[in-house]
């Protein structure tokens, strides 16, 4: 196994830790999440599938595609939850409608690209600030998404590095 595989292993483990802690969250804390926490556990899910078959699978050729796809979700989810930051610290609440449909519903009566528009523009739950540690959880997923983003671009060029070596 090539050492740098460790790398997408690490990945794994922290989005699996992450979701670990939204499941927490949910359903012992009873913090419900906004449609915009479920696109970002979405994009955390994406991240730990990308690393772990970056991790598992023989594939030679795709190894030097595996960390650019990584940073790419990363890069997709941090830019959900800047959205979310955004409406948390930057838009008063009250100019948000209060709350939107659910996303079964919305997923099953709209096209996928109007749901992620209904989405993004926010409601009133987005705006809402659960605090850990004196950060949003938005503000902790952005900060997740940047480390993945950034030990994707690790891992290549330690992948690189050796490899020349």
């Amino acid at each position: 196994m090539m050492r740098w595989r460790l790398g997408f292993l690490a990945v794994v483990l922290f989005c699996a830790a992450t979701i670990a802690f939204a499941l927490y969250q949910q359903y012992y804390e009873f913090k419900d999440p906004c449609p915009l926490c479920i696109f970002q556990r979405v994009a955390v899910m994406g991240c730990g599938v990308v690393a772990l078959m970056a991790a598992v699978l023989p594939l030679p050729r795709w190894s030097r595609f595996w960390p650019l796809l990584l940073s790419g979700v990363a890069l997709g989810g941090l830019s959900i939850s800047l959205r979310q930051v955004y409406l948390q610290y930057f838009i008063d609440p009250a100019s948000l409608p209060s709350c939107g449909a659910g996303l079964g519903f919305l997923f099953d009566t709209q096209p996928w690209l109007q749901v992620f528009s209904s989405v993004l523009s926010g409601h009133g739950e987005c705006a809402a600030k659960d605090e850990v540690l004196g950060l949003s959880l938005a503000i902790w997923a952005g900060l997740g998404f940047v480390a993945m983003a950034t030990s994707g671009w690790l891992i290549r060029h330690w992948q690189f590095s050796k490899e020349k070596a």
